[in-house]
């Protein structure tokens, strides 16, 4: 994790305290229920909740000091508490693997680090959702290649990126349901130690499902499938991201990121004015992308477990959430503050005399008789005479005296396939399939 890119809330939950936090709740509850079957002493359980009800702190060096000698972070945990709560603590962990601890505790903060995330996501759907609205109808060149294509609008831009991380919120709310499984079940997952209504408690009181089956881990399917959601989040987070570095380009200079009093583009160039914020997402971006790959890897443990996967989840836990957590933010703040200039906008349609009209000429031709072959020929005979003078003489006017082309369309006509609403008449009904009815 780095601090640099890292908030508050995210961080809390990787956060060496609260892990033991949730390792003792899970210990605790089950101690209940086993106190309820009569495999313990209920007055263990009692003991145990008594002594976290005096709000105990963690001692989180001390518990170190005793890994350090076990070499083994779940026993130096029992052994921690045990000191603390005396006798009745013999009794924790009954028929119980570390897996059972580690891996419910894993799910707990996945659940928690992605109920975060969706909040993260409708906060961003909010401002993508605002600026659409505003910018709905402001024209814009589409471009594909990196060339200018037909007109489009600012607005519908904005909705394909609110349309896209409405997809990612849907695929992380189903991330979150398959994540969020709790198993105690014991050595090899044939709860032949432990109860299997001691999971189901478990599972209740710490906000999860049941593993269906367990080996003497959770299967790492779920988990593969879960960072790969988040890979999948950080390419959209990377999308608009570049949209916006291209757009800032001094060429374009449509939208830029927000520059704040007193900011510096460079140490060497006053002038400058750079897409900070939206490289440094699509930095980010790579690296929760990488995160997913070692997600997928941990799939194939040997056998009914090996601790492969362990190292890799310490990572890639904290990493990914915090990373995409903070990105997440980043983003809502450059769609808030986005600068956008129509009347750029507008010069860059108008850059090429025309040509992004050409289309339309295309098709009124081939309505009016002429073969596509044909029509083609001669729309594209004007138009390179257009893109070699680079915009500088007209696509309408050239066509106007082309003798072939008014054979089969009269001027009049010809003019009215450059209209620029034309390209809107749709508008609405597009933003009514991505945000509803108005």
């Amino acid at each position: 994790m780095v601090p640099r890119y890292a908030r508050p809330a995210m961080t809390a939950i990787w956060e060496p305290e609260a892990r033991y936090r949730i390792w003792f709740e899970i210990e605790a509850h089950a101690a209940v229920r086993m106190g309820e079957l009569g495999v313990v002493p209920q007055s263990a359980g009692k003991a145990l909740w008594d002594w976290w009800a005096t709000n105990p702190t963690i001692d989180v060096a001390a518990i170190d000091a005793i890994e350090a000698v076990t070499k083994h972070d779940v026993i130096a945990f029992l052994t921690w508490v045990a000191e603390q709560v005396g006798e009745e603590a013999r009794f924790m962990h009954q028929g119980m693997t570390s897996s059972d601890v580690l891996d419910t505790t894993l799910a707990v903060q996945l659940a928690r680090a992605s109920d975060i995330l969706l909040e993260d996501v409708d906060a961003l759907l909010a401002a993508i959702q605002a600026r659409a609205i505003e910018h709905k109808y402001t024209p814009t060149i589409g471009r594909s290649h990196g060339i200018h294509a037909e007109p489009t609008t600012f607005g519908l831009k904005l909705a394909q990126a609110h349309a896209e991380f409405a997809r990612s919120k849907t695929r992380l709310e189903a991330a979150r349901a398959e994540i969020a499984t709790c198993a105690i079940s014991g050595a090899v997952g044939t709860f032949a130690n432990v109860d299997p209504s001691v999971e189901e408690y478990v599972a209740a009181k710490m906000g999860l499902t049941c593993e269906p089956i367990s080996t003497q881990v959770i299967p790492r399917d779920r988990h593969a499938m879960y960072f790969a959601t988040l890979a999948v989040i950080a390419s959209s987070i990377e999308r608009v991201a570049v949209e916006v570095r291209h757009l800032q380009r001094t060429e374009v200079l449509e939208a830029e990121e927000y520059f704040s009093p007193g900011q510096k583009g460079s140490s060497a160039m006053p002038h400058k004015r750079n897409p900070i914020l939206t490289e440094n997402l699509t930095g980010q971006a790579r690296m929760i992308r990488a995160f997913a790959m070692p997600a997928l890897e941990n799939v194939a443990l040997w056998h009914e477990r090996d601790i492969s996967h362990s190292s890799v989840e310490r990572f890639i836990g904290p990493d990914a959430t915090i990373t995409l957590d903070f990105a997440l933010a980043r983003l809502t703040g450059v769609v808030d503050k986005l600068l956008v200039y129509p009347e750029r906008m507008q010069k860059n349609l108008d850059r090429m005399g025309g040509l992004v009209h050409s289309q339309r000429v295309l098709l009124a031709l081939t309505q009016a008789g002429l073969s596509r072959e044909d029509s083609y020929r001669l729309v594209q005979r004007n138009a390179m005479k257009v893109w070699d003078s680079d915009g500088q003489l007209s696509l309408l006017e050239l066509l106007k005296a082309d003798e072939e082309v008014t054979a089969a369309l009269p001027p009049q006509a010809i003019e009215e396939n450059f209209d620029l609403g034309y390209h809107f008449n749709e508008v609405d009904r597009i933003f009514e399939r991505v945000f509803g009815a108005p």
